[in-house]
Order: structure tokens, then sequence, then C-alpha cells
């Protein structure tokens, strides 16, 4: 069973997302970049006149992996604490929670001073309506 949030235990919590998705930033940069860096050299290995070595092509891969088991650890730090991390990138979350009877998400993002947000749990962002 999923955890529900009152209004106020979800807002309780903006401060501490805001500095997880601070910390989330820099690191998700580097994967993008690192990743991009593994596409160019498996294109030059491909491509004729020019290789990438093996030896360069798998350490870019371990750092991928490194970067990305690093990403998800702390996207799990969120998610174990019930939070449904909908977008890394803007630091979109939801909060299930109870309204009016009905399981409705809370939503925040990343840069918003509070919870201002509400949209039933078929629709997403662009569902949102103010509370």
């Amino acid at each position: 069973m999923e955890r529900l949030f009152t209004y106020e235990e979800a807002n309780d919590l903006v401060p501490w997302l805001e500095e997880r998705f601070a910390a989330m930033q820099p690191l998700r940069t580097e994967l993008v970049d690192e990743q991009e860096n593994l596409l160019g050299l498996l294109r030059r290995r491909r491509s004729n006149g020019h290789s990438s070595s093996e030896e360069e092509i798998a350490a870019a891969e371990n750092v991928v992996t490194r970067l990305t088991h690093r990403l998800q650890d702390a996207v799990k730090e969120i998610t174990d604490r019930g939070i449904l991390v909908r977008d890394i990138g803007r630091g979109l979350v939801d909060f299930p929670s109870n309204r009016e009877g009905k399981i409705v998400h809370l939503c925040w993002q990343r840069g918003e001073p509070s919870i201002d947000w509400w949209h039933p749990t078929d629709t997403g962002f662009a569902g949102r309506r103010r509370l």
C-alpha cells in the first residue's frame, strides 16, 4: 500500500527535496556528458579511419555505470519515503494524498516555495490544479 501524505507532511519535505535535487543536478549533467562521450567513442569505433580502443570504451562504460548507480541511489532515497519522482531534470514529484475522500497527487516542482498544486492520479503535470 502506498503512503498517503497530508499537505503538511508533504510541504515539510520541500526543503529536503530542494537539497536532494540540487545535489542530483551536477551528477545528472555529468552522466549526460559521459553518455555523449561513450556514444562518440562507439561511433568512432564503427567509422572508417578512426577507432576507439576497447580500453577507452570500457572505461567510459564504467563511468556511465557508476554515475547511473549514484543517480539511482539518490532517486531511491526519495522514493523510499513514498514520494513519486516524475522528472529528475525538473525536480518534479508527486505525493499521494487524500483529497475529499479520493486519492490524488500533491504536485511539486523544484523552485516552487511550497506545494500549491494537485492533480487526479490519472492526469499528470498538465492536469495540475491550484490548491
